[in-house]
């Protein structure tokens, strides 16, 4: 009853692995690209890379690979729900993390120095890259709750005879099929239009 196709997270589950290594990785290989938030060293690792990228990023990862392998829906579902968590952190860590930090946030700030590309950093390491997870863990958690009762067995119908006296469908008339009323109309007469011509 809880079996359902692997397919049907294949595809979400894929895509969640690659938003997992992306949140998790790019905080120390961005800098060879000028892509990174402070501190701007590649490899270099502290405590709010850790619970801000890090961690949300290795959840994601096994959310997808969760919804990847899984035949049974509610391992399915446990992968899509540990996924959607981890994007909906990597969206609100960096507002929630000044709370315990002593009002400074965990994750550093932008490195680049354009407008353009500070933007591109926030939404590309925390903002937009949470929000696309819970979008496809959401899409994911859809598919797999649609399916009501899993893989159904084919019951194979017995073929039966049909009795001898029985009567083909077409004679039958039932009285419902019949009008209820009935109105003649009298006939015209036809007048005779032949002409002798003499």
């Amino acid at each position: 009853m809880l079996q359902m196709r692997r397919s049907r997270g294949a595809f979400s589950g894929f895509l969640l692995i690659l938003l997992g290594l992306w949140g998790a990785l790019i905080p120390f290989v961005g800098p060879y690209f000028h892509y990174a938030y402070t501190p701007d060293k590649a490899w270099t690792y502290n405590t709010g890379r850790l619970w801000l990228e890090l961690l949300p990023g290795a959840a994601v990862f096994v959310g997808g690979v969760l919804l990847m392998v899984a035949r049974g829906r509610h391992i399915a579902l446990f992968g899509a729900l540990l996924a959607a968590a981890a994007g909906a952190w990597f969206t609100l860590g960096t507002v929630l993390s000044p709370l315990w930090n002593h009002h400074v946030p965990m994750g550093g700030s932008p490195a680049s120095a354009s407008v353009y590309m500070r933007i591109m950093e926030q939404l590309g390491f925390f903002t937009a890259l949470g929000v696309v997870i819970v979008f496809v863990a959401a899409a994911a958690l859809g598919r797999i709750s649609a399916v009501a009762s899993g893989i159904q067995e084919i019951e194979e119908i017995p073929e039966t005879t049909v009795p001898a006296d029985t009567v083909p469908v077409e004679t039958v008339r039932s009285e419902e099929t019949q009008p209820g009323h009935t109105r003649l109309l009298p006939r015209r007469k036809t007048e005779d239009t032949t002409q002798t011509i003499g």
